[in-house]
This record gives structure tokens, sequence and C-alpha cells, in this order.
């Protein structure tokens, strides 16, 4: 799953902050840290099966509107492609519903994947090949029609359309059967044949073994679309359809500025196990300055008290918050890695990007970022971060403290490879002042490395297209990535495995990697049985980086968000780390 923006030139888009004053050096920093960032068990692992309606929360109080106040913007609202974690957690949480969902559970202090749309998890066969389920009656659209088995059908297909969505889970297409031939219903014909429906019951079939359909289906695109001229693309991301609690105001939302959402009267909570829909509505706020979002939730004044941010306190305003507002700052982890991708096609000596990882000015760069170590940001080695099961710490880089910055290194493998002076053409957005600030310090970094940076402009809103281009004038891609499920199999193939450059783009191979054995040893861990899967995934994570060193980890995330004092059941959505949206009031 995609960060709340695209990652440009630093490894932090998606903790966006003000660029704190001063840092360098190799080993320092923020100069704050080991705050609580959690190598605990990965988030939404557990499941449960709960009834519905969701149980009041104590004391909670209906009215009011929240306010949402962020820098991130939202890119796309059609459901078929909201894939960054802003875009699906507020689709999910509020606006829209799907087959399954994750639910806070205040006791484990976690998200539970929980029934939704479906009465149930879903029944696989014997070999993980089909998923049957059973749709709940009493869902309607907030225009009043009913959501019928055929919906969630067509929603499934439209899914496949990677040329009408391209932000979508490109990746997804392959675990369905016929991913590989059809393109979607708006360019093929006679449906996908993966998907059944025997009066409220849908099954779905796979192409290959995939236990973790029931994490899938918790996605805005595993949910119902209506058909016809109603569902058209260029309109319904503007406008889709609620079938949640919440829906959009008429002419409510401008992308990238703004949201305003209100009651959906046609959500029936007796049919919803897991949302609660306390607040009147929702004003949400887009591209404001992070330096203004920390002095508006610090204040604490007026409609600040009414008032959420999403995005994480910068690090110069961390001991002030400490210090005042302890109580409504939120802590806590992300399932999320950020890393530097050189792209495999282009930097083809090995010694050159692990040149790169020695060179990369770490600390300096989460310094300039605003970024809290230990607390939003942790150094990191695997692609895989803590808490994936059977994931087993591994340092790809020999003789690498991770974070450590070792210019004379990294000058050593460049005269190795021949390559003094290596040309490194990397993006950064000239309208944001966090992305031109680590612009600056890897910059620094890579001249001290024996590199020639060559920072190439772009803007905010054309960074995902520039980025997404594989034919784009640059040679480096940052990059984030966030676990679509707890299990190595939202991790390797997304990020690893080769696309049809043609067809599919990149998708989320930002390193355009691509190696026969590595593809087939993919292949061959989605056929082993479940109990082995977790062990072999996190080989392959160690042999593919160590052998091939298609990328490098800049940090894991963590988070810092913030409240106001009237703000209740804010709790780290520890599987986007956003809000846990369905579980918030407001004091009156």
């Amino acid at each position: 799953m995609r960060l709340k923006k695209p990652m440009i030139a630093v490894s932090a888009v998606a903790l966006l902050a003000v660029a704190a004053c001063g840092g360098g050096g190799d080993s320092g920093g923020s100069g704050v840290g080991n705050e609580s960032f959690s190598e605990g068990g990965q988030a939404g692992q557990n499941q449960e099966v709960r009834e519905a309606p969701a149980p009041d929360i104590q004391g909670a109080q209906d009215g009011g509107t929240v306010k949402v106040i962020s820098v991130a913007g939202l890119n796309t609202m059609d459901p078929t492609e909201a894939y960054y974690v802003n875009t699906s957690s507020i689709l999910s949480g509020l606006v829209t519903r799907s087959l399954t969902q994750y639910v806070w559970d205040d006791q484990a202090k976690d998200m539970i994947l929980n029934p939704d749309l479906a009465t149930d998890l879903g029944t696989p066969n014997k070999d993980y090949t089909e998923w049957t389920i059973t749709l709940r009656d009493g869902i309607k659209y907030e225009n009043g029609e009913t959501v019928t088995p055929e919906d969630i059908k067509f929603g499934i297909e439209r899914s496949f359309d990677r040329a009408t969505f391209p932000e979508g889970a490109a990746y997804s297409n392959q675990y369905f059967l016929n991913g590989d031939t059809y393109k979607g219903p708006y360019s093929s014909t006679g449906g996908c044949g993966c998907v059944e429906i025997n009066g409220m019951d849908i099954t779905i079939k796979m192409a290959t073994p995939f236990p973790d359909m029931p994490y899938w289906a918790a996605f805005p695109a595993m949910g119902p679309i209506p058909q016809g001229k109603i569902s058209d693309p260029a309109k319904y991301k503007l406008h889709p359809l609620a079938t949640g609690p919440y829906m959009f105001k008429e002419g409510g939302y401008v992308p990238e500025k703004s949201l305003e959402l209100v009651r959906n009267p046609e959500w029936d909570a007796s049919t919803d196990p897991g949302r609660h829909a306390y607040p009147d509505g929702y004003s949400m706020e887009f591209d404001v300055p992070t330096a203004t979002i920390d002095r508006t939730l610090l204040s604490d004044n007026g409609d600040a008290q009414n008032t959420l941010s999403y995005d994480n306190i910068a690090v110069q305003d961390y001991v002030d918050f400490k210090q005042q507002a302890d109580d409504r700052l939120i802590i806590g982890s992300a399932p999320c890695t950020a890393y530097w991708a050189p792209d495999y096609r282009k930097i083809k000596d090995i010694k050159v990007r692990q040149a790169l990882a020695w060179a990369y000015p770490y600390a300096d760069v989460y310094a300039a970022t605003g970024l809290i170590e230990n607390v939003t940001r942790i150094y990191g080695t695997n692609l895989m971060p803590p808490g994936i099961p059977g994931r087993v710490e591994f340092n790809p880089l020999e003789g690498h403290t991770p974070g450590s910055t070792d210019a004379e290194k990294s000058k050593q493998l460049l005269k190795e490879a021949g390559e003094t002076g290596y040309e490194i053409r990397y993006l950064y957005a000239t309208d944001d002042p966090l992305s031109v600030q680590g612009k600056d310090a890897i910059k620094a970094g890579l001249e001290a490395g024996g590199f020639k940076p060559v920072p190439v402009a772009t803007t905010t809103a054309q960074l995902s297209t520039v980025r997404a281009n594989p034919d784009a004038n640059i040679n480096v891609r940052s990059a984030g990535w966030c676990s679509d499920w707890p299990a190595g199999s939202s991790w390797i193939p997304p990020v690893l495995q080769s696309t049809n450059l043609k067809e599919e783009g990149l998708g989320s191979n930002y390193s355009v990697f691509s190696e026969p054995s590595v593809d087939q040893q993919i292949k061959a861990i989605q056929t082993m049985p479940i109990e082995d899967q977790p062990a072999a995934w996190n080989e392959l994570d160690k042999t593919t980086l160590t052998k091939y060193f298609p990328l490098f980890v800049t940090g894991y995330y963590g988070a810092a968000m913030m409240r106001g004092s009237n703000i209740n059941g804010f709790e780290d959505d520890t599987v986007f780390s956003m809000p846990t949206w369905k579980d918030i009031w407001l004091t009156q």
C-alpha cells in the first residue's frame, strides 16, 4: 500500500513535517530518541467475528463537526483506486464499506480484522484457491438503492483495470483467476470469470493459493460499485456512493484541497459490526503547512479543540507537545518501510548501488525533514518491517551500521567500480519546503561520497506521475511501502517482482527490479504450505537484498499525531497509521 503522498527526494513524505534547524554528522540526528517505536506483532493479525451493531462507547456523545487538517491531500477518492493510506483509511473508516474491515480493540490496543458487508470472514476451499462469503441483507447506498452481490462482483472486476485506475494495486491482479488477461469491465467483455454468485453467496476464485484474502477484502476496492453511468470513473472519483455512516456533501470535495462529509441517512448501524457515527460530520482541509498545523493543535483554542491531524508533528515541536500537551499526542507504530530504489536497468553495477547506501546521509535527512528518531522513524535493514510473521533481522550490506554514513567507503566502492563521479538523478518538489530541504541534505551527502547528484525539479501535483513513468529522466526513486496485510506476500511480490512495463508500468516495483530467479521463487513460495511461507518470505527478502541489492532501507515508520482536547476515541490505527475514525466522538 502506498503512503499518504508519493515519496520524492526524502525518505519522509508520509510523515510530513517542517524541516528542523541544523542537523548533521554521521550519527547525529534530532537527539530525541527511543520514545515508543513498536517492534511487536504486526497490526491486524488477529481476527474476530463480531455481531452488529458495534457496541456503544461508554460516555460517547453525539453531535459536532470534527475538523481535520493535513499537509497531504487526497489524490483520488474512487474506491477502486484509493491505495494511499490516507485515501484508503478515510474511505474505509467513514464512507465506503468492504467485505471485511479492521476495528480497534481497546483491550488488545490493536486493529482486529472483522466482517463488514460479509456475514463472516469467508470460507476457503482446501487449497485456498476459492473463498466463499455471504453478503449481509439490508445494505444500501446513500441514494437508497440496495447493494447487491452483482455490485460486489462489478467492484472486484473494476479493480483489474490498470489503465483507468493506474494508482490502484496493480500486483493484486495476479492473485485472481484470469487476472493476467482480464482488463476490467471498461476494456474486456464477459467478466473476469473469477466471481460466481449464488443468491447472497459470493465465491471468489484465485489463480494461486491466497490465504490472505480476508485481509485484502478489507480494502475499498473490494466493495460494491453500482453499474452504469452512475459509476463513470471520471465522476465517481469525485463522489463515490456512500455505504458507510458518512457521505460526500454535494460539491464538498475539491481534490488535494478539501473534503466535507455529512451523515448518510441510508446507513443502518444494525448491519455494521464495526462503525459508530457520533459526530454530525467532518470538515477536512489539506495542503496546510506543518508549522500551522502544529501551532493550531498546540494552542487548543476555539475550533482547534475539535480538530485533529493525521500528520506527524515536527521534531522542533516535539518537546513542546510533550511538556504542554502530552495527553493529546498519539504515539504509535506503522507497518511501513521507506527506502531508496536505484533503477536496476540503469545503475547496473552492484557496487554503485551499495555505494549509495554508504553515502546516503540518513541522520541529516531525518533532521532536515523534521523526523524524530525512534519515534517517527527508526533506522532499518530488512525490507519487511518489524512484526511481519517469520521476519528475522539481517543486514544486506556487510559492515554497515543502520543509519550510518561513510563517505570514504562510498568513494572506495565507486573507485573499484570505475565509476567515480557517477551521476544520480532524483526527484524533489519545488513547492514543498520539506522536499527542498531534504534534497539539499541528500545532495551534500552524495557529493561527499563521490557521486555527482543532479536533483530533478517537479511539483507536488506531478510527483506520482513522474515517479511512476518508467522513462522518466531519473535513475533513483525514493519510495515507501506499507503492509496490505500482515505477511511477506504483501511485501516481496509488490516491491520486487518483475512487471510488464508496457502494460502495467512500474506498479510498486520502484527499482524496476527484474530477476527471473526471484520471480520463480515468489511463485514457488505462494504454493507452499501456509505454515512454511513466513520463513520463506524472510529468506527471499534476505537473499534478494544481499545478492542483488536492488534497494536500501532508509527507515521504518512511527506515528506522533495530535488532537484537540474535545476529540475522543482517537487511537493509532496500526494498519494505516491513521486515526481510528470509527470510534471518534466530540465532547460537547
